[in-house]
C-alpha cells in the first residue's frame, strides 16, 4: 500500500480539496483508494504524534500514537487499499504556530519525520501546494483574528516581512524528513479553482469531474473581521476601515514577501536540487522554446492598428 500526504499548505484551497475527494469517496473505493481527511487525522488518527512532553497517564504519548497508525494503516492494507491519501494541513503545524514564530511552519521536518516513521516507510509522495508569501501571510492573519486570535502587532508584520524562511526551507525540510517519497509541489495560482487538477498530480491518473464548484473556507473580509473584533470585545479599530481583502502588509514589507515566493519558484523552475518537482497546470506562466504562431505576425504595427480599430 503507498501513501499520499496531501500536506496543504493551509490557505491554499485544502478544505475545497477534501470536500471534493469526499463526494467521490465511493468511485475511489472502487479503485482501491482510501482518503483520510481531517475528520479522521485530528481526532482518530495523529492525536499525540505530536506531542514531545511526558505525561502521567501516558508515558510516552508520541510513541503510543504512532503505534496506533501503524495499526490503522495495517488495518487499511487488509482490507485491500492500495492507495491511502491523507489531506490534512495541520501535518505540517498550524497559523497560529505560524505567527507566533514569524515563520513558515518551522516544525515542518519534525512533524514529517514522525508521520512518515509511524506509516512505516509506505509514504510515496508528498503533495504540497504554496502561494505567494505576501497573500499567504494576508490570509493566515484573517484567519486567526477571525478565530479570536490577536491582531498581529505592527513589529510583528514586519518582522515576518524580514523572515528569511521561505518555501524552500519547508520542501527542503520534508525532502529530509521522508527521504524516500516523492514531492510534487502545486503552485496555488495555477490550481486555484481546479480540486481535480490536484487530484491528477497527487496520483497521476486521470480525476474526477468537480460538480460542485465549491469555494470554501474563504477569508473573511475586512466587514466581517471588525465585526468579529467587536463581538469579542476589542477593538475593530485594530483593522482598516473599508471592505474587500485585509492586508495587514503595507507595500514595502509585501515588496519583500513577494520578492521571496520569485526566489521559491527561480529555485522551483530550476529543478530544486532534485528534491522537488513543480508541477504545473497546463496554462503555462514561462516562456516556452519557441512562440506562438499568432504571435510571429505581431509587433508595434500590430498594437497600433488594434487601438486605432477601437477608438
Amino acid at each position: 500500500m503507498d501513501v499520499i500526504l496531501h500536506m496543504g499548505a493551509h490557505r491554499t484551497a485544502t478544505t475545497t480539496f477534501q470536500y471534493y475527494i469526499r463526494d467521490h469517496l465511493a468511485d475511489l473505493s472502487k479503485q482501491g483508494v482510501a482518503f483520510w481527511g481531517p475528520q479522521e487525522a485530528r481526532k482518530s488518527v495523529f492525536p499525540g504524534l505530536f506531542r514531545s512532553t511526558v505525561s502521567k497517564r501516558i508515558r510516552n504519548p508520541a510513541l503510543r500514537a504512532e503505534g496506533r497508525v501503524r495499526m490503522f494503516a495495517a488495518q487499511a492494507q487488509a482490507r485491500g487499499v492500495r492507495q491511502l491519501l491523507v489531506s490534512d494541513e495541520n501535518m505540517l503545524g498550524n497559523c497560529a504556530q505560524n505567527l507566533r514564530s514569524g515563520q513558515l511552519y518551522p516544525a515542518a521536518g519534525e512533524r514529517a519525520a514522525r508521520i512518515s516513521a509511524a506509516l512505516g516507510g509506505r509514504v510515496r509522495r508528498i503533495v504540497l501546494s504554496i502561494r505567494s508569501q505576501e497573500l499567504w501571510w494576508a490570509s493566515a492573519c484573517a484567519l486567526t483574528v477571525s478565530r479570536g486570535h490577536p491582531v498581529p502587532s505592527s513589529a510583528k508584520r514586519e518582522a515576518i516581512s524580514h523572515s528569511r524562511r521561505c518555501w524552500r526551507d519547508v520542501i527542503t525540510d520534508l525532502a529530509c524528513a521522508a527521504p524516500g517519497a516523492e514531492i510534487d509541489v502545486l503552485p496555488f495560482e495555477g490550481y486555484v479553482g481546479q480540486p481535480q487538477a490536484v487530484f491528477g498530480a497527487a496520483f497521476a491518473g486521470e480525476a474526477p469531474a468537480d460538480t460542485q464548484g465549491r469555494w470554501l473556507n474563504r477569508s473573511a473580509d475586512l466587514r466581517s473581521l471588525r465585526a468579529g473584533l467587536a463581538e469579542q470585545g476589542s477593538d475593530p479599530d485594530l483593522l482598516p476601515d473599508g471592505a474587500g481583502r485585509w492586508q495587514p502588509f503595507d507595500t514595502e514589507q509585501s515588496v519583500r514577501l513577494a520578492e521571496n515566493y520569485a526566489d521559491d519558484m527561480h529555485w522551483l523552475m530550476a529543478g530544486a536540487d532534485g528534491l522537488a518537482t513543480l508541477t504545473e497546470t497546463s496554462q503555462p506562466i514561462r516562456a516556452d522554446i519557441s512562440l506562438p504562431p499568432a504571435a510571429l505576425i505581431k509587433g508595434q504595427g500590430y498594437d497600433k492598428g488594434q487601438l486605432a480599430q477601437h477608438r
